[in-house]
């Protein structure tokens, strides 16, 4: 159905207005969009009378998707209106078919005034609707609000918890560094402990801390240590921090600036280095300081737990100090009492004689090795060469002890097997738990054999006229000094002019690798190799030429004792002398640089444990003691 109205006027407006209302409320349109309708209406028509001329409004109901549709349309009159002005046209959709109520709308007042009520009454439900859309909008709004303020109260507590983990975090690496320091500190002073206290030497002690120390934890060290009386040494000044250091026996702090030590006492800037922080440390010991420690540090201070790891270093160097000077004074000792107990040794007619001592160069390297070289009534000469187990003072003391009963058990005669009984004898009642090892030689004027015998001792080497050599391996007696009784029985052997007899220790051919038999074979090559002449014209440097390949390879960690006993020959001038053949095949492990060596040898072991001997670090200087002459001189 089509409605057109003709609008001049305004009462034509309003007329056209009250109709489209009553067009969309048949056809069922909403309140709320009918409202909306004619307000759109309205608008459109009073912008057509502010224009002027004749419009024509059309209502008409046309089919749409799904549903009809209440088109209007505004459109000028072409005669009255203003030419180009375009249409005007809008719609909504029309729920219910048009009814009976739509249509003209007479020109009475009444009708009117019915229709402006009407229009109130649409005015009332928009009014009713938009009062109910703000209370929902309030509502909503108030609901966003409590929303927002739950996101926030849920951030701030995001980032308190973010925050919190933060500081867990810090506070992780934070221990986690500390915990890294603190075993690097750990692994520093166990390291160095280990390095200050593998010498024995205090000098050497000394040069290693400013090893250890620059330039991790020092920029330079400097050690300022007391004589053994405890005072100072040297001339050279000092700190006044470090002088008060050993007084207060407190370690000191100077600079310009405190320190905030554990510990430590400030003080101000030396006056010798007053640019430079110092922090001076007393190396204590039990009775008194033995120095002061000073060091400047890496950078502007110290970290507090650094300055607390170097208290303890230098309490652990002042001890390593201490135990190498005890060290050193008892073996210096030892070394003097070893040295005047060492036998010069007496002129023999037709019987050369060469001694050699050489302290061991590890540890306390004074022990019990000794030779000695007396006459007997009879005129006969005892050749001997013992070892008491053990180093040190004590071993050299009961040596003297051994060495001094030996003598006094000569004067009254006997063979060197019954010599050695009585010894074992006098050392069993002396000192019950320390044993000795040693080998007795008798030579008789006019006689062409030797008597020996030995006790758990290494077995004599005897070097032929003729470069022939033979290990003296019969049976020996057990070790001097074991809880058991023994009598000890004598060898006899033919010697020709000459002959050499060589007595030693095990020091000499001893090597822990590799035994006691190849040090033997050794001793027993370097014997062989010398010409009759040789040893005939210079036994000291025959003496010296047979330690220096025995003892070149390894470092000697048990002191060494020689006894060459050289039987001099007769030698017509211009006799040529006879040199073994190397081509000659020999027997116990005989090599063409090997002269021959007579039978390996055996060694019997004693029914007693033996005693350990003391091994300790290398660097000390030894010297070859012989009956003639003292030459010191550096190992390597």
């Amino acid at each position: 159905m089509t409605h057109s109205l003709r609008i001049g006027t305004v009462t034509d407006a309003a007329r056209a207005r009250i109709a489209a209302a009553r067009l969309a409320a048949a056809c069922g349109v909403a309140t709320l969009e009918r409202t909306r309708l004619v307000t759109a209406l309205s608008a459109r028509l009073r912008q057509c009378l502010t224009k002027g001329g004749t419009w024509h409004l059309g209502l008409r109901v046309v089919p749409g998707d799904g549903a009809r549709l209440l088109r209007v349309t505004v459109v000028p009159d072409p005669e009255t209106s203003a030419a180009g002005e375009p249409p005007w046209q809008t719609e909504v959709a029309c729920p219910e078919p048009e009814g009976a109520a739509g249509g003209e709308v007479p020109a009475d007042p009444a009708a009117l005034a019915e229709a402006l009520l009407g229009a109130d009454e649409d005015t009332a439900v928009v009014l009713r609707e938009l009062a109910e859309q703000e209370e929902l909008v309030a509502f909503h709004r108030e609901e966003l609000h409590q929303t927002n303020q739950g996101v926030l109260a849920l951030h701030a507590e995001l980032d308190a918890a973010g925050r919190a983990q933060r500081e867990a975090f810090a506070a992780e690496r934070k221990a986690r560094t500390e915990a890294e320091d603190a075993r690097r500190r750990l692994t520093f002073l166990a390291d160095a402990s280990a390095v200050l206290t593998a010498s024995l030497n205090h000098e050497e002690i000394v040069r290693r801390l400013p090893d250890l120390l620059v330039p991790r934890y020092a920029s330079s060290v400097d050690v300022w240590l007391f004589d053994q009386e405890g005072g100072p040494s040297g001339t050279a000044p000092h700190p006044a921090a470090a002088v008060l250091a050993a007084r207060t026996g407190r370690p000191q702090y100077a600079a310009d600036h405190p320190g905030h030590l554990p510990g430590v006492d400030d003080r101000p800037p030396s006056a010798l280095m007053p640019t430079r922080p110092l922090l001076c440390i007393p190396l204590p010991t039990r009775r008194a300081p033995l120095g002061v420690l000073t060091l400047s540090p890496p950078g502007e201070r110290w970290d507090p737990d650094d300055a607390v790891m170097l208290i303890e270093l230098a309490r652990r160097a002042s001890t390593a100090i201490d135990n190498a000077r005890r060290f050193e004074h008892n073996r210096d000792i030892a070394e003097t009492l070893q040295r005047a107990l060492l036998t010069d040794l007496p002129s023999t007619p037709g019987l050369a004689l060469a001694a050699r001592y050489l302290p061991a160069t590890h540890g306390l390297n004074i022990g019990g090795d000794w030779y000695d070289a007396f006459r007997q009534p009879d005129g006969s000469l005892i050749t001997v060469v013992g070892d008491v187990t053990g180093h040190g003072l004590h071993a050299a003391v009961m040596m003297s002890q051994l060495r001094t009963a030996l003598r006094a058990y000569a004067v009254d005669g006997g063979s060197p097997g019954q010599l050695l009984t009585r010894l074992h004898t006098f050392l069993h009642h002396l000192q019950p738990d320390l044993y000795a090892t040693a080998v007795i030689a008798r030579f008789r004027p006019d006689d062409p054999t030797v008597t020996w015998a030995a006790a758990g001792h290494p077995p004599p080497v005897l070097r032929r006229a003729d470069g022939t050599v033979e290990v003296l391996d019969a049976k020996p007696g057990a070790m001097l000094g074991i809880p058991l009784r023994q009598e000890i029985g004598d060898h006899t052997v033919r010697l020709s002019g000459g002959s050499t007899l060589a007595l030693y220790t095990d020091g000499l051919v001893e090597r822990r690798a590799l035994g006691i038999d190849p040090g033997i074979e050794r001793l027993a090559a370097a014997l062989g190799a010398f010409r009759p002449a040789e040893l005939d014209a210079d036994l000291d440097g025959s003496a010296d030429r047979i330690l220096e390949p025995l003892l070149s390879d390894s470092a000697r960690d048990d002191d060494v004792c020689l006894l060459l006993c050289h039987l001099r020959g007769e030698r017509r001038a211009g006799s040529a002398v006879r040199r073994p053949d190397p081509s000659r095949t020999c027997k116990g492990g005989a090599s063409p640089g090997n002269p021959r060596v007579r039978g390996p040898w055996r060694r019997v072991t004693p029914a007693a444990p033996l005693l350990g001997r003391m091994r300790c670090a290398p660097g000390r200087t030894r010297a070859w003691w012989s009956s003639t002459r003292v030459c010191p001189r550096r190992d390597g």
